[in-house]
C-alpha cells in the first residue's frame, strides 16, 4: 500500500460512495484516497490463523470479529456533503465487544473497535506504526489493543491501553510464546498465528 498522497481532494462522501462501488479497498486519509496493495501468501495465511483463532474463542461472548473488509472510522463526525477530515482504514482483523456502533446504515463501518490486529507489510509498516496508530489512539476511545504482527519472523507487538489513556508495548517472540488479549478473552499462540507459514528473508 502506497502512502503518496494525490492532490485532488474526495469529500468522505465522495470516498464511501466510491469505496463501496469499488472492486479494491482504498484508504481514506483527510481527503486522500489511498490504493492497498493485495495480499502476499504470508500475509494471507497469518490473517487467516488469527481470524480462525479468534472465531473459536469469541463464540458466546460479548465480541465478535471482522476480517478486512470492515473499515474502522478514526475521525470527527463528517460534515455532510464537504467533510474531508478523518480516517477511514481497513484493518486486517478488528473486534467489537458489546453492541456494535456504525458510521451510517450500511454497517460496514465500525466506531468502537476493542481489538485492532495488523499483519505488517514492507509498504505499510510505518503508517501503520505511525500515523494510524496515533488516530486510532486519538479518535478511537474504546480501543483497547493494537497489535502488529511480522510476516518475517515469529514476533508480535502488543500495545495495550492503560489506565491513563496511554499504551503500553510488550514484544511477544518466539514459537513457543503465547499472545493474551485480555480485553477479549484470547490467547492466541505463535505456533499457531504462523502455522504453515515459511519466514522468508526480508
Amino acid at each position: 500500500m502506497g502512502l503518496r498522497k494525490p492532490v485532488a481532494l474526495f469529500t468522505v462522501d465522495d470516498y464511501l460512495y466510491f469505496e463501496r462501488c469499488s472492486q479494491d479497498r482504498h484508504i481514506y486519509l483527510d481527503g486522500s484516497v489511498i490504493a492497498m496493495a493485495g495480499e502476499i501468501r504470508a500475509h494471507a495465511a497469518i490473517s487467516f490463523n488469527i481470524a480462525g483463532l479468534m472465531h473459536a474463542q469469541l463464540r458466546g461472548t460479548p465480541c465478535q470479529g471482522h476480517t478486512k473488509d470492515t473499515k474502522v472510522r478514526s475521525g470527527p463526525i463528517p460534515e455532510r456533503g464537504t467533510g474531508t477530515s478523518g480516517m477511514f482504514s481497513y484493518p486486517d482483523i478488528v473486534a467489537v465487544c458489546g453492541e456494535p456502533e456504525y458510521h451510517d446504515a450500511c454497517r460496514d463501518i465500525v466506531l468502537n473497535p476493542t481489538s485492532v490486529i495488523e499483519v505488517l507489510s514492507p509498504s505499510s509498516e510505518e503508517f501503520d506504526r505511525g500515523e494510524k496508530f496515533e488516530r486510532y489512539q486519538l479518535w478511537n476511545p474504546t480501543l483497547r489493543d493494537y497489535v502488529l504482527v511480522s510476516q518475517f519472523e515469529p514476533l508480535v507487538e502488543h500495545f495495550q491501553r492503560q489506565a491513563d489513556g496511554s499504551f503500553k508495548a510488550n514484544v511477544v517472540r518466539g514459537l513457543d510464546a503465547v499472545l493474551e488479549l485480555t480485553s477479549i478473552g484470547c490467547k492466541l499462540a505463535l505456533a499457531d498465528i504462523y502455522d504453515r507459514v515459511t519466514f522468508e528473508p526480508q
